[in-house]
Order: structure tokens, then sequence, then C-alpha cells
């Protein structure tokens, strides 16, 4: 696999987040639920699995304000950033598909969240990189699989396709809106000419 994010980088940016999460101001109970947290794949790691033998490149792109509108409508969840990194995989010239990486708040600490799209726009992979919050309010395995394959229509809901978790409902609903953006903003960005460069 090759990338231009540095090695040291992702996992910098990951014990940044979690650092985020305990930082003096940031609540009494976010202190004390952080050493709770664990950091279970960088960001190079997550890749590797994901697009294994492929060569990756991040590229950063800026929403227009319209196509930040459109997107959150699409999603049906707020997308706060116009910045987004897209992480393209490619093995012997095709497409393989594109990683997003989505930090969001369950309750009140942070999560990061991989997930990957396929060229078709449906999800591929979805992993949980970082979770600060108690590892009880963690979903087993099982529950991530109910995304593979879904694509972004009235399915990919804790109402209709994908199962609740009894005792993670938070952290279903943060993973789904996570799921959801990426899917919009990926459509959004397909969307673009060859010669959009947003802003």
């Amino acid at each position: 696999m090759s990338s231009n994010l540095p090695r040291c980088a992702s996992l910098l940016a990951l014990l940044a987040f979690l650092a985020f999460a305990s930082a003096p101001g940031a609540g009494a109970s976010e202190v004390a639920s952080s050493p709770r947290g664990k950091v279970f794949l960088t960001v190079d790691e997550a890749l590797a699995l994901a697009f294994p033998k492929c060569v990756v490149e991040r590229g950063a792109k800026t929403l227009s304000k319209t196509e930040q509108k459109r997107a959150t409508a699409l999603a049906g969840e707020k997308v706060a950033s116009r910045l987004v990194f897209a992480y393209s995989a490619t093995k012997d010239g095709r497409a393989v598909g594109t990683a997003y990486f989505d930090t969001h708040r369950v309750r009140t600490l942070r999560e990061t969240v991989m997930v990957v799209v396929a060229p078709d726009g449906t999800i591929a992979r979805l992993e949980v990189l970082a979770f600060a919050e108690p590892l009880d309010y963690l979903p087993r395995g099982n529950w991530y699989r109910q995304f593979l394959g879904r694509k972004l229509d009235d399915e990919l809901s804790l109402k209709r396709g994908v199962k609740k978790v009894s005792g993670a409902t938070l952290t279903s609903r943060a993973t789904m809106g996570a799921a959801r953006r990426v899917l919009a903003v990926h459509r959004v960005l397909a969307l673009r000419s060859p010669k959009t460069t947003g802003g």
C-alpha cells in the first residue's frame, strides 16, 4: 500500500482525538471516562486492511456551501466541515474504493470510524479506529456487518434496515450518522465535473 500520510501522523492524530476528549475543560465526566477509551487501529493500519496491495492517494477536497447543504440534506445529518479528506485506492489501475474517516461525539466522548465506499456507491467496510467512551457502549462486530452493501437510501436507518443495539443506542446512532454523512459527501463529490474545485 502506498500513501502520502506520514506513518507516525496517523497514530498521533488518534491519540490527539483521545487527548481532546479528556482535556481540562472538557467536563469532569469526560475526564473520568477517558482512560477506558481505546485506539484499535491507526489510519495506516485501517487503510492497509481495507486496501491490501493497493495504491492509496490522500486527497483534500473543499465542498462549496451549496455542496455542503446538499450533502446535509441527503444524509439527514449535519455535514459540519466543508473540508473533506478522501483516500482513493486503485489496484492495477482500477478503482477499488474510497475511504473516509469520521470523528464524532457519541455520548460525551468521541469515536473515529472509517467508512469505505465501493465504486458502486455502497459501503464496503466500516471499522472503528478509536473509541473514547467506556467499551461497554461499543457494539459487537456482527452489528457493524449490517452496513456492508448498504447504499444511501431509506433502508440505511435504525428504524428500517439496520437493527439498534441494546445498551449501545447512542453509539449506533452516531455510527449511522457517520455512515450517512460519508455516503452523502461521496455522492456530492461524484457529481462534480472534472473542473470543479469547490469553495
